[in-house]
């Protein structure tokens, strides 16, 4: 992948991976010489300083832009990496067997997707250059989820998990069979959104076997309980009550996309989840609230920060695009039954140009596949992504069969150079948090292993993203969704190199699975 053509791109593309046999000059040209004693004893009570007094690190990353979200460092730093965890950060010489020269980059926390439906290597290697460290299923969830995580153990290149799916559950109650990963069906084969269990109604006993369900799942690992409601349109307000009283029981998140807005309108689609997890106590996270709130985006947001003060466990994400996708077949679409050529102009048929009017509508809607949905404002857009409590996460549809949305290749470089470099619209400590510490704080206190995510300092996991300020983009389009980022140089995943040089790294597998029980 070319990073930049210029002669200042070529140099960025020249800093890579020095071995101690490799001297260099400059300010750090004694750095070789010495050992982690200095650091090792800075390291704060209770973490694992990874290297005595008298050793060198594996790696060191020198003179970089260091940048830390949740205390807020913005310095420049040597990062002291050894055995997948940060040993230093600090302004003393340092000493590794490999070194990266950071003159000029960000050194960060790497990002935390929450809303990463591309649960496949092909997929995890794009957002790998898109700077992600660990992508996370939280949405629709999977089910089950022992088998799943089975499934993705030795190919990922980053960090997985997922929650117990809700919709999946439903499904192998209502119709006694397995949907797995329901978002990963392949082109041609029927999806779960097809089934009657998506309609089907469950009576109180019924409602007792699901929550038995999604409580194994929860036992197997799942990260919380994944509601997909606009899916599930049979799925009673009491069913949904009911699940609620399960999480809140279990202390795991409800990880929430509301209700469609033919059910009660969109403020009544927030209402429903806010005043669950106000009477449950069960902690909430909201998803897309972009595409949820739409230009009623302000009102919900306030409703939100308003249940916040008020002592409710309560989060939201966005991603920085106009228009989302999905499965035409799904019950979404069930509202645009009957509408206008003006209407179905909106859809565009994935991996094309074309936009759908009735009649390609009804073809599609019988076909099943996916649909671009345009047609948000930007003004709006960018407003969502300039509130600095917004967590940024991708909702990024899977390309292990197909490419679709730009968003699961572009999200995290989108923001740094078009909305914090480009326009100014937020700084780019409050950017780095919306793809660190916030996410990582959402899930760690069901996952304790997060607690050492989304920081940048010493005991943390050595999940580190080096980036170029200047150059970092998207190139993903609706008509090119898997166009790779450009200005990611370096990507760690607990300390093994997945990118280099702006390039992936070859048959590197690090990742490993994030679940309930993780430490």
């Amino acid at each position: 992948m070319t990073i930049d053509g210029s002669e200042g791109g070529e140099r960025r593309m020249a800093r890579g991976l020095r071995t101690a046999s490799a001297p260099r000059n400059g300010r750090f040209g004694t750095a070789w010489l010495v050992t982690l004693a200095l650091a090792a004893c800075a390291a704060p009570e209770g973490a694992d300083p990874g290297a005595e007094a008298g050793q060198v690190a594996d790696l060191v990353i020198l003179g970089g832009r260091v940048m830390d979200p949740e205390t807020r460092l913005d310095a420049g730093r040597n990062v002291a990496v050894s055995e997948g965890r940060i040993v230093a950060v600090t302004e003393e010489e340092v000493a590794g067997r490999d070194t990266i020269d950071a003159a000029g980059l960000v050194v960060a926390p790497g990002f935390i997707d929450l809303h990463a439906h591309g649960q496949d290597t092909v997929s995890a290697k794009l957002q790998a250059l898109d700077g992600v460290t660990t992508a996370l299923e939280m949405e629709i969830g999977v089910y089950p989820v022992a088998e799943w995580v089975a499934s993705r153990e030795g190919t990922a290149p980053i960090h997985f998990g997922a929650t117990v799916s809700h919709p999946g559950a439903r499904t192998k109650l209502l119709a006694g069979f397995d949907v797995g990963h329901s978002v990963m069906t392949p082109p041609g084969e029927p999806s779960p959104f097809e089934f009657d269990a998506v309609y089907g109604r469950i009576d109180d006993d019924q409602m007792l076997e699901l929550n038995g369900l999604i409580a194994s799942g929860l036992e197997e690992g799942g990260l919380g309980i994944g509601f997909g409601i606009t899916y599930t349109p049979g799925a009673s307000r009491t069913e949904i009550y009911r699940v609620f009283q399960l999480a809140a029981a279990q202390g795991a998140p409800a990880y929430v996309h509301i209700r469609g807005e033919n059910s009660g309108g969109t403020l009544g689609a927030f209402q429903e989840v806010i005043a669950n997890a106000l009477a449950t106590g069960a902690p909430l996270h909201i998803v897309h609230m972009n595409s949820s709130a739409d230009e009623m985006a302000r009102l919900t947001l306030e409703m939100i920060r308003g249940a916040r003060e008020r002592g409710i466990d309560i989060t939201t994400e966005s991603y920085p695009y106009t228009a989302g996708s999905t499965r035409i077949e799904s019950a979404l679409f069930d509202p645009w039954e009957g509408g206008t050529d003006e209407e179905y102009g909106r859809l565009q048929w994935s991996g094309t140009p074309e936009r759908l009017n009735a009649e390609s509508f009804r073809r599609y809607r019988e076909q099943g596949g996916w649909v671009v949905i345009h047609g948000r404002s930007e003004e709006t857009n960018e407003w969502i992504v300039a509130q600095p409590d917004v967590i940024v996460a991708s909702d990024g549809i899977p390309y292990l069969y197909q490419a679709i949305h730009p968003r699961g290749a572009g999200t995290y470089s989108r923001v740094l150079g078009s909305y914090v470099r480009e326009r100014g619209a937020l700084s780019l400590m409050d950017a780095l948090a919306k793809m660190t510490i916030l996410p990582a704080q959402r899930v760690e206190g069901f996952a304790p292993v997060m607690a050492r995510k989304g920081r940048l300092q010493a005991g943390a996991d050595a999940d580190i993203v080096v980036f170029d300020p200047e150059t970092i983009i998207d190139h993903a389009t609706y008509a090119d969704p898997a166009a790779p980022s450009e200005g990611v140089m370096y990507l760690l995943v607990e300390g093994t190199a997945v990118v280099s040089r702006g390039e992936l790294v070859p048959g590197v597998y690090p990742g490993r699975a994030i679940t309930s029980g993780t430490q």
